[in-house]
């Protein structure tokens, strides 16, 4: 899968997520020993690391649970407080259940939304905490920062409902990273069609994509933030419809 290019956004979202919590180059999330500043880590995020929760396969998933005519809607980077009710909008006007591939620090900065996004009936993913296109050039330790922060960010702000996938940011995914997803019940997920919403093709352009690419697999990506949206809006207003008009049914990546 492609990485995505030059977001700025991101430079600025890495620096926040950074001082989520402190990280120590060789010392995982899993544990509850002491911070590199001579603390220990939140009681919350020991609590919430200490929950059960039942490991599923680590492989990318890319199916539809709704079979061979499914299609996956999926929306990253979010939630944006201009862009993520609208997309919300679009979907309920169109009875379609999306997943939400949600950075952290959008979660934790923007909790109505994400309960809101769970009240809708659609689901969680884990986006990271800062949406590191590189992530999977740097260590275990920062792999995992990225990866469990992330999951509790989200956890909190959506009240105590999980994200059940895991997307690396520009699809750069490791087994490590995989494997550890999974083991914390979040499946890695994929895409089939790149709508490719963050440059900003116009409208046009993204509807042609899906419908030349759906044939490709099911599941389909587009943004509810980290920039000017009003692109997917109208793209996703053409496409929905126009896929349930050619026998598609919406569903959800397969866990």
């Amino acid at each position: 899968m492609a990485k995505h290019k030059g977001k700025g956004w991101h430079g600025r979202l890495l620096a926040a997520g950074l001082g989520v919590t402190a990280l120590a180059a060789a010392t995982s999330m899993w544990t509850a020993q002491a911070d590199p500043a001579g603390g220990r880590q939140p009681q919350e995020q020991v609590a919430a690391d200490a929950r059960p929760v039942a490991e599923v396969a680590a492989d990318i998933a890319h199916a539809s649970d709704r079979g061979a005519q499914g299609v996956n809607i999926t929306i990253d980077d979010g939630p944006d407080p201009v862009w993520t009710p609208q997309v919300l909008q679009l979907l309920k006007d169109n009875g379609v259940k999306a997943t939400f591939c949600m950075v952290g620090t959008q979660a934790k900065a923007y909790p109505d939304l994400v309960k809101k996004v769970v009240a809708d009936g659609h689901r969680l993913c884990n986006h990271t905490v800062s949406h590191d296109t590189a992530m999977d050039k740097k260590s275990e330790a920062y792999q995992s920062q990225q990866i469990l922060d992330a999951e509790r960010m989200i956890t909190e702000a959506s009240g105590g409902v999980r994200p059940q996938y895991y997307r690396a940011p520009g699809g750069a995914f490791t087994p490590f990273s995989r494997q550890l997803a999974a083991s914390r019940g979040m499946r890695p997920l994929g895409w089939n069609v790149d709508t490719k919403d963050f440059e900003h093709p116009g409208a046009e352009a993204m509807v042609a994509t899906v419908k030349s690419e759906i044939s490709n697999g099911p599941t389909v990506l587009f943004h509810d933030a980290g920039g000017e949206r009003s692109q997917t809006v109208a793209a996703l207003g053409e496409v929905l419809p126009w896929l349930r008009e050619q026998g598609y049914s919406f569903g959800f990546p397969v866990r």
